[in-house]
C-alpha cells in the first residue's frame, strides 16, 4: 500500500513539474506589460502587478526592459520547484486532496483502456 501511495506521489511530481514548466513559458510569453518598471525595488513591488517580494528573495532574473526572462534556466527552476513544492505540500498536509488525485488519475487511466479498447474493437482490419 505504501508504494501504491508512492507512487501516486512521484506521478503527481511529473505533472506538477510539468505544470511549473508550462506556468514559467506562459509568464514570458503571456506578460504584456514589464514586470520591472524601475530600477527601485520597494516602488517595483508597489506598482507592479507581477514583480512581488518572491521574486526579490528568490532572486528572479528580468531584461533589460523589465521582462521576465524565458531563456532563464534559475527562473524555470524557481517556476518548477515552487509548483511542486506547492503542490507536493497540499498533497501531504491534506489527505482529501492526495485521495482526490488518486481517484482522477485512476479514472484518467480506466478512461484510456477503455477509449484503446473501443478504438481497437471499432477497428477495420482490411
Amino acid at each position: 500500500m505504501t508504494l501504491l501511495g508512492l507512487g501516486y506521489y512521484m506521478l503527481a511530481g511529473v505533472c506538477l513539474v510539468l505544470i511549473g514548466a508550462l506556468a514559467h513559458v506562459l509568464r514570458a510569453v503571456v506578460n504584456v506589460y514589464p514586470d520591472r518598471l524601475t530600477d527601485k525595488l520597494w516602488l517595483d513591488m508597489a506598482i507592479s502587478d507581477g514583480y512581488d517580494a518572491n521574486d526579490r528573495l528568490f532572486g528572479t532574473e528580468y531584461d533589460e526592459a523589465g521582462y521576465y526572462r524565458l531563456d532563464s534556466r534559475r527562473n524555470l527552476v524557481i517556476a518548477v520547484l515552487s509548483t511542486l513544492a506547492g503542490g507536493w505540500g497540499v498533497m501531504l498536509f491534506s489527505t482529501e486532496a492526495a485521495v482526490l488525485f488518486a481517484h482522477a488519475t485512476d479514472a484518467a487511466f480506466a478512461w484510456t483502456g477503455d477509449l484503446f479498447l473501443h478504438r481497437l474493437e471499432e477497428a477495420r482490419w482490411f
